[in-house]
Parts: C-alpha cells; structure tokens; sequence
C-alpha cells in the first residue's frame, strides 16, 4: 500500500493503515447490503470501529477538552445565525451531543437523533436535551411540522447513496413551515475527506458519497424544499453567494483530474455549506 498523502504528526502509517482497512471493511458490507440489513449493521458499527481503531481522531478528540471546544465552536458558527431562544433544534448525528447540549442553551428544546448512543457516561446534559436512537429510516418520536432548525454536519456523505434522498424527505416532514435545514458536507472536489484518501482518489471508506452543489441542489429540489442559500467558508468567516458561483466553479474544475485542482477546489469551494428552507 502506498501512501498518497503525508501522514499526520500523530498517527503512524500502521495506525493509518489499520484504520482505512476497518473503514473500507465495513463500507464494503453497508454497500453490499440491502435496506433492512443496513439497519442491523448501523447498531454495530461505530462500536466495531472504535474497538479496533483505539487512535481514531473522535476518540481522540473526545478526551482533548481543547479539541473538543475548538469543534464545537466551529459548528456552532455555522448555526448561531439562524438560532432564536424560541426554536426547537434538532441535530442529526450527534455523535457524543456535546455541541447539541450547548445549543440547548440557546434555544427551547434540542434533539439528538442518531443511530447509536456515543455519549460518555460521566456527561450531564440538560433538561430541554433529548437523545433519539433511530435506525436511519423511520422516526415517529418526533411530530410532522414541529421543528424549526435541523442541522447536520458531516452527515450526509455517510448516508448510503439509496438513502440519502429519504434522509431529506424526512427532514422536509419534521421542519415546520419556513423552518431550516442548515448543513456541512465535504465537497468531493476536495476529497475524497475519509481515511481513504491516503490510499485512493476516491472515497472507499465511511464516506458513502462526497457530493457536489449542484448535486445537493438537485436533491433539495427533488424533495421540496422552497429556497437555499450557498455559502462559502473559510477562516471562521460565512459569505452567502450566489449559486452561479459555485455552478461555475464546479464546471471549470470538473474539466480537470482530482489531484491536479484539489488545492484550488479548497479554496474556491471548501466544503458544502447550505441553509435550505422548507
């Protein structure tokens, strides 16, 4: 195997290695699988990950209190505009809800929803808090029409390519009328952003799918939601622009391979940043 990229300061090529083969192992069964065993792969996985990745950077992070607060402030800048102490708030994925108990501080009340619990056991968490544990398709603990900010970040990537439209559909069914859904994915003219891109030009591992704006832009459409906004991001600074200007981007860079405009898609795409209303 040959290595791609330099290896990070704190990992070593057997740590990297060991961590993209678990990955693409258990990509390749949740690929390979069908809507119902999905579901039962789902309530294992990170489990099975973390166990046999100990150095993955979640867990890593989880016992760094100045990692954690740098993620969390960063996430949190990608929502606070559109936060009024009114708002139910959901976040999809989670993962140890530290940043969804913050935001409980923010608003009314905040759900977690996620397919497995990832909290650690010494945490407390507030009570306008509630985790939901859900098998990726079906979720009738929450009402239709009752939320007014779902949020995700670095979620959609992971979501197999046959679900991701269901996904959307029922995040379209829980907002309320006007209500948003505001969201970060990995673009994949900078990918591919799992562990595979050590190895590989494409994503192999948990990163389902790496997609482009006009891609989301499309799926967005197809499940009604009314208006979006595109921003771009980079330095703790969100400029809303025009679509055309990532439509354009996209269609020059796309002209050329991967590893050739990698850089330049960093810096005039980033990652896929959207606000879209219902």
């Amino acid at each position: 195997m040959r290595l791609l990229r330099p290896l990070p300061p704190d990992r070593s090529f057997e740590q990297i290695r060991n961590h993209y083969l678990v990955e693409r192992s258990i990509a390749k069964r949740l690929k390979g699988s069908s809507r119902e065993k999905r579901t039962l792969i789902y309530t294992t996985m990170y489990q099975e990950l973390f166990s046999k990745v100990p150095d993955h950077p979640r867990l890593t992070r989880r016992k760094s209190e100045r990692l954690t607060k740098i993620k969390n402030k960063d996430k949190f800048n990608l929502v606070r505009r559109f936060l009024t102490g009114s708002d139910v708030f959901a976040e999809f994925g989670p993962g140890d809800s530290i940043f969804a108990a913050k935001v409980a501080g923010k608003v009314k009340y905040v759900y977690g929803i996620d397919i497995t619990d990832q909290r650690n056991i010494s945490d407390i968490f507030p009570e306008n808090f509630e985790l939901i544990i859900y098998d990726g398709y079906n979720l009738n603990e929450i009402e239709s029409n009752s939320i007014d900010i779902i949020f995700s970040d670095q979620l959609i990537e992971h979501l197999h390519p046959e679900d991701t439209k269901l996904h959307f559909k029922l995040v379209h069914r829980l907002l309320k009328t006007g209500g948003k859904y505001v969201f970060r994915t990995p673009h994949s003219l900078t990918g591919p952003r799992d562990i595979s891109r050590y190895f590989s030009e494409k994503p192999e591992c948990l990163h389902m799918k790496e997609w482009t704006y006009n891609e989301i832009r499309k799926m967005l459409l197809d499940t009604n939601f009314s208006t979006f906004y595109f921003y771009w991001r980079a330095k703790g600074m969100n400029l809303r622009l025009p679509y055309s200007y990532f439509a354009v981007c996209e269609k020059i860079l796309g002209l050329f391979p991967k590893r050739y405009i990698r850089k330049a898609a960093k810096r005039l795409l980033n990652a896929i940043y959207i606000s879209a209303v219902k």
